[in-house]
């Protein structure tokens, strides 16, 4: 119980609760986020090692996966680690600093996640609607420089935000109702004004997943435009196979994504522990299924994992 005596003593210091009203059952529940984030870490691992060790898939699609990849291991990797010390071990403090990192890397990350599935619907937009000059548009090279200028829009992007938390002045209540450092989790903990830190993280989640929301639909519009134009059923089955991936990928990550970030601004009839374990299940599960599905409904990768398994 000491870990709860923290006062304005000790202002570099707070407390993760883990999930509220539910301590009793914290090591039943680890169980399937462990269970999820070790499979997530293993198949993410397989697709990198694969796509790494094979030359025939060194091209821009499986690039992409390969930074989805990457992504998918630092968002469960930014959170997991910490909820599970909390849920096995009691190990429920953390500094400023260590909250403002843990913060930032999850957050930029995810703005990368979605800047990469951006480039992903553009990829399937260039293959379908211009197959011919597909290898010329997007090179291994261009497709590398798109990831990483998906990398500096999230670190500018994201940049204010610890800083604008590092600001507040925060009192003797150090205690979020949380398995991680959320951004307004630890903002609703300040006794100064927190108007600032709720506009712009407002306006961040509506401008950048907005406008990736609004860029991949544009090219999955262009896409369907280009497909009306086709008569042949074959043509249409084919360039449906080769989206599928993507589309499900899309559904695993936007909506969970987003409840998470807007249920703790607006706070309307979301219990804290179903808010708490809906952000959990968002760390893990998409990291765990992202691979899966790449792997099963892309051919060449299927066929590559299995002639591993095989000789395993």
């Amino acid at each position: 119980m000491a870990d709860f005596n923290l006062t304005s003593s000790d202002p570099s210091m707070f407390i993760l609760l883990g999930i509220p009203g539910l301590e009793d059952s914290h090591i039943w529940i680890s169980i399937p986020f462990c269970t999820c984030y070790v499979i997530g870490l293993l198949a993410n691992f397989t697709i990198l090692f694969i796509v790494g060790t094979e030359k025939a898939l060194h091209k821009p699609m499986y690039l992409l996966i390969c930074m989805l990849a990457l992504t998918d291991i630092g968002m469960s990797t930014s959170v997991m680690p910490k909820t599970l010390s909390i849920f096995w071990f009691n190990l429920k403090s953390i500094t400023l600093d260590g909250c403002l990192a843990q913060m930032f890397f999850f957050q930029v990350i995810s703005i990368v996640h979605s800047g990469i599935l951006v480039i992903m619907a553009f990829d399937r937009y260039v293959a379908i609607c211009n197959p011919l000059r597909y290898s010329t548009i997007l090179t291994n090279t261009r497709t590398v420089k798109l990831g990483l200028v998906g990398v500096i829009r999230a670190i500018l992007f994201f940049l204010p935000l610890p800083l604008l938390v590092r600001r507040l002045p925060f009192c003797a209540n150090r205690l979020i109702q949380h398995t991680f450092c959320d951004h307004m989790a630890v903002a609703k903990l300040s006794c100064g004004d927190i108007t600032i830190n709720r506009i712009y993280g407002m306006v961040l989640a509506l401008i950048v997943i907005g406008v990736d929301l609004m860029l991949i639909a544009l090219s999955y519009g262009l896409i369907i435009r280009a497909l009306l134009r086709i008569s042949s059923k074959k043509a249409h089955q084919k360039a449906l196979s080769t989206c599928t991936a993507h589309i499900l990928v899309i559904l695993m990550s936007y909506p969970p994504g987003l409840f998470a970030s807007l249920s703790y601004r607006f706070n309307q009839g979301v219990a804290p522990h179903l808010h708490t374990i809906f952000s959990n299940v968002y760390f893990v599960t998409p990291p765990m299924f992202n691979p899966i599905v790449y792997g099963v409904n892309t051919k060449e990768l299927r066929e590559k994992v299995g002639k591993y398994l095989c000789r395993t």
